[in-house]
């Protein structure tokens, strides 16, 4: 197929590009700057450039950002995985929930407008959309399903910045539904869910101080800052990036997974767990890592809410990797970027 993927060098999308390149489809996409392309680009020399080209969109939160980028005869499917840029938060609607959704909701509008051609789309939403932080995560007389939204309000939401994420990420994901039922499109939808994400990252385009929150914590561990603490865990349910990149394309090529949500999560973890896998398989960093003696980092005595991933495993057939295999391949993969 011929898909147009938004934001190619973020963290899962990197890997997406990967995939999709290696199952034979052509690749258009959009990246901040013409460095992110060259940096891809020359990352996949063997690569004809009729397969993997390239839009510059310096910010998908403005109207019509990817109305010219969208342009692109036979275009088939489009993977929508870039997310606004604007972190920096002084007012939550304005820098965080306007272009979450302005995001999102632009880019279904120019597909309709100027992509005709698409069939299938698939969003990259988060489980920030499904949580109820108010329950806490010592809910455990409940299992979290696709059927689960965060019941977040507005008001909420410009509470904190916390608030304001997983808001961000509820708000618009509800407008890309919305989109499909009002606007009646020609494409079907697929949203993806996944908790923390864990796993390698694409190194050309990596440094340390730049890594994904999520895989901040496994640096933390190497650079021996938390040698005397080991931080509370928060999110205890994960799922590797190469596996929620995988379901991206899986749900772009299958038609049963058309106009679903996908809650993908291989299981949980500690930040306690992350510590012994690294000890285990890395001693080098022995005198970096706290001794085990040293407090924190472990579950909640009150429990654990319950997860159904059996969606993701029926529909698309997605076989989790453990979480050794994640952490070992991570730490594997920031050494490269220390290099």
């Amino acid at each position: 197929m011929k898909v147009f993927l938004s934001g190619g060098s973020g963290f899962i999308a990197a890997h997406v590009l990967d995939i999709l390149l290696e199952r034979g489809h052509t690749v258009i996409t959009s990246v901040r700057s013409q460095s992110k392309a060259d940096a891809i680009r020359k990352a996949h020399p063997s690569v004809d450039s009729s397969k993997l080209d390239f839009r510059i969109v310096e910010d998908i939160a403005q109207e019509g950002a990817f109305d010219e980028a969208i342009k692109i005869d036979g275009l088939e499917a489009v993977i929508h995985t870039a997310s606004p840029f604007h972190f920096n938060i002084t007012d939550t609607k304005k820098d965080l929930l306007d272009p979450a959704v302005i995001g999102t909701t632009g880019i279904l509008k120019a597909i309709k407008k100027n992509a005709p051609g698409v069939k299938r789309v698939v969003i990259t939403s988060s489980f920030a959309s499904i949580v109820d932080g108010d329950k806490g995560n010592s809910w455990t007389e409940h299992t979290y399903t696709e059927a689960d939204w965060n019941p977040i309000t507005l008001e909420q939401a410009l509470e904190n910045p916390s608030n304001g994420y997983r808001a961000s990420k509820t708000f618009a994901e509800k407008a890309a539904w919305e989109f499909l039922e009002k606007e009646k499109p020609n494409f079907t939808l697929s949203t993806m869910c996944p908790p923390l994400v864990l796993g390698p990252v694409v190194h050309y385009l990596n440094t340390l101080d730049a890594l994904n929150t999520s895989n901040q914590r496994i640096r933390n561990f190497m650079t021996g800052a938390w040698k005397d603490e080991i931080p509370y865990t928060g999110i205890f349910i994960w799922v590797d990036v190469r596996d929620i990149a995988l379901c991206h394309v899986l749900a772009m090529e299958k038609e049963e997974a058309a106009n679903k949500r996908f809650f993908v999560v291989e299981g949980k973890f500690s930040n306690r767990e992350i510590c012994e896998v690294i000890r285990k398989n890395f001693p080098e960093y022995g005198d970096r890592l706290p001794g085990k003696e040293v407090k924190g980092g472990g579950y909640d005595e009150g429990g654990l809410f319950g997860w159904d991933n059996s969606r993701t495993k029926t529909v698309l057939g997605v076989e989790f990797r453990g979480l050794e295999e994640s952490i070992v391949d991570l730490v594997k993969s920031l050494k490269e970027v220390e290099k």
